[in-house]
């Protein structure tokens, strides 16, 4: 195992196609850590990201001989973990726009990291900002957020129309990022994220 290690992930690629168990196995040793650490930051469960980049190794795996590779293997892994989180969040009930954002700022936040700050301190900043919100503001954005209510289903609840909750929403997602500064982009999947019903 140990001259594996030497292998540059090109090298493992073209290993892993002749089904190379131990090429497999460098790859999710390399890799393995990235890949939880990306999806725990975005997911918050420590066991759903664990079975969720487990699943992503096994139908690495399973399609090894057929990989068509056109980046590097990181970002290769990176973008496969990016689709499962997204495809895990739109099977639960969370709000179509927030599920744009995510996209968008997983995609700008790929190979960055928070700096200075961790996700608990940004999460208790998070709820003081939210708190601060105007009242109307903070009701439809918390119905959103916790409570994965539709738009539609916000009206219905406050008895206002779609483009009124849009509204209410939109502005509050503008506030947030002024308010929390520099760490707004990934500020903002945290929010959409960190209260997620089991």
């Amino acid at each position: 195992m140990a001259a594996y290690s030497t292998y540059t992930d090109q090298e493992l690629i073209v290993l892993l196609k002749q089904r190379d168990e131990l090429a497999f196995a460098e790859v999710y040793n390399r890799h393995w850590d990235m890949l939880f650490q990306h999806s725990r930051k975005v997911l918050g469960s420590v066991d759903e990201s664990k079975d969720m980049v487990q699943d992503l190794f096994v139908a690495f795996w399973t399609k090894a001989e057929h990989l068509d590779i056109k980046t590097n293997l990181k970002g290769y892994l990176y973008k496969a973990a990016r689709n499962r989180i997204l495809n895990h969040i739109r099977n639960k009930k969370v709000n179509h726009d927030f599920i744009d954002v995510i996209a968008a700022q997983m995609d700008q936040y790929e190979n960055t990291t928070l700096d200075g700050i961790n996700e608990r301190e940004l999460m208790v900043l998070i709820d003081q900002e939210i708190a601060m919100l105007p009242p109307k503001m903070k009701l439809a954005f918390e119905m959103s957020r916790k409570d994965f209510l539709t738009n539609k289903e916000i009206a219905a609840e406050l008895g206002i129309s779609e483009d009124a909750v849009k509204q209410q929403i939109s502005r509050s997602m503008k506030v947030l990022r002024l308010k929390l500064g520099k760490y707004s982009g990934l500020s903002i999947v945290l929010i959409s994220l960190m209260h997620q019903k089991p």
